[in-house]
């Protein structure tokens, strides 16, 4: 429980401290030291950037052993695919086999503010909080909506940390780019910029890792 508290201390002097940024540095500047955390982060862990290019030529994949992570120009995501997922019907077209309109997901993941290293929100079991077990007895879950022109996601389950402190059923848009490339039971890592993320990281312009190791269709 110590460690709860502890979390919930880091996340709240986090937000005063981007709220003090906020008072004094303009948003432009802002977006600058966002870019410049990005950039220190990828530098820092090695990452090897490809551009989306050379991820469609490695048939929408990327390498492991290289660390890649593609880059999406648009929206300054980056993305690493540790694992497709699973064809749950072989025989299908993969595109009738990956995440479609209207799915419920279910999903584990690390949340990791990139400007300060620290983490932020979790629903998998970590040491030193192992003694908290409602932030991971459930995986949160989405419905999906994909048309032709537009995507987007709602929680129906939140874990404990991000209905909290984020109170926000929105699901990051950075999170919604990667399921087009993805099929069932996928994991994947990514670099979300503040436009790409959830409210709170939209109003202190603060961008987020996430290592997200399931992307799972839920079970009927």
């Amino acid at each position: 429980m110590k460690k709860l508290v502890f979390l919930f201390l880091s996340l709240l002097t986090a937000g005063s401290l981007f709220q003090a940024c906020d008072d004094s540095k303009t948003y432009a500047e802002m977006l600058e030291d966002e870019k410049n955390a990005v950039s220190q982060f990828i530098k820092d862990s090695a990452i090897h950037v490809i551009s989306e290019e050379q991820f469609k030529a490695n048939g929408y994949c990327t390498d492991l052993d290289k660390n890649e992570y593609v880059a999406f120009s648009s929206n300054g995501v980056y993305m690493q695919i540790v694992n497709k997922g699973t064809l749950t019907v072989p025989e299908k077209p993969a595109a009738v086999d990956s995440f479609i309109n209207n799915t419920e997901i279910c999903t584990r993941y690390i949340e990791m503010n990139i400007a300060t290293r620290e983490l932020a929100a979790f629903n998998v079991p970590l040491e030193g909080y192992m003694d908290a077990s409602q932030l991971y007895a459930y995986p949160d879950v989405f419905r999906y909506v994909k048309t032709d022109t537009y995507s987007a996601g709602t929680f129906t389950s939140m874990s404990y940390v991000w209905s909290s402190y984020y109170a926000s059923t929105a699901v990051p848009q950075g999170w919604l780019l990667a399921l087009p490339y993805l099929y069932d039971n996928a994991h994947v890592r990514l670099i979300v910029p503040s436009k790409m993320g959830h409210t709170s990281a939209q109003q202190y312009v603060t961008p987020y890792y996430y290592d997200i190791t399931k992307f799972r269709k839920a079970r009927s």
